[in-house]
């Protein structure tokens, strides 16, 4: 993805539809800083070459291989931030598992069978308990508001 000399201030908001890119320039454009967020699951990026005055997003130990040169500064090889030597497992709770989220980004993953708030609840959503009841609070509402309101709508 080309994006070198786009008179860019920031980066556009559109980049977030780009997860997949594997290469990205962004040499030549007015860019002061990058967000931490700003390449969030972009797990595919390779090579990533910005303005000179920009570091690389994540830091050096994200990145295998950081080339400076007289105009821009080429971050190469994007690093499993999850099997570096560095403790992350502390990081994601019990029942989870840690993927690369970008450049220095994780995300923790729920273990199957685990799911919800910190990988707590086991098992599967109860889809047919909660249809049941949302569908029976919902008739007996509309029968009750049916029941006391048809009286108001029969009189002109």
């Amino acid at each position: 993805l080309d994006l070198s000399n786009c008179s860019l201030h920031s980066v556009p908001l559109g980049l977030a539809e780009a997860t997949t890119a594997i290469v990205l320039d962004l040499t030549e454009n007015p860019l002061t800083a990058l967000p931490n967020d700003s390449f969030l699951g972009f797990i595919h990026l390779q090579s990533l070459v910005l303005p000179l005055m920009l570091e690389c997003p994540g830091g050096r130990d994200a990145w295998q291989n950081v080339t400076v040169d007289s105009s821009s500064r080429l971050c190469q090889g994007q690093r499993n931030p999850c099997n570096s030597s560095v403790e992350l497992a502390w990081l994601c709770p019990e029942n989870s598992v840690c993927a690369p989220d970008g450049p220095g980004l994780i995300q923790c993953l729920c273990d199957k069978p685990f799911h919800g708030y910190k990988c707590l609840r086991e098992d599967t959503f109860p889809m047919l308990l909660f249809g049941g009841i949302l569908g029976t609070a919902t008739v007996s509402l509309s029968l009750l508001l049916w029941g006391t309101q048809r009286k108001k709508a029969k009189t002109p």
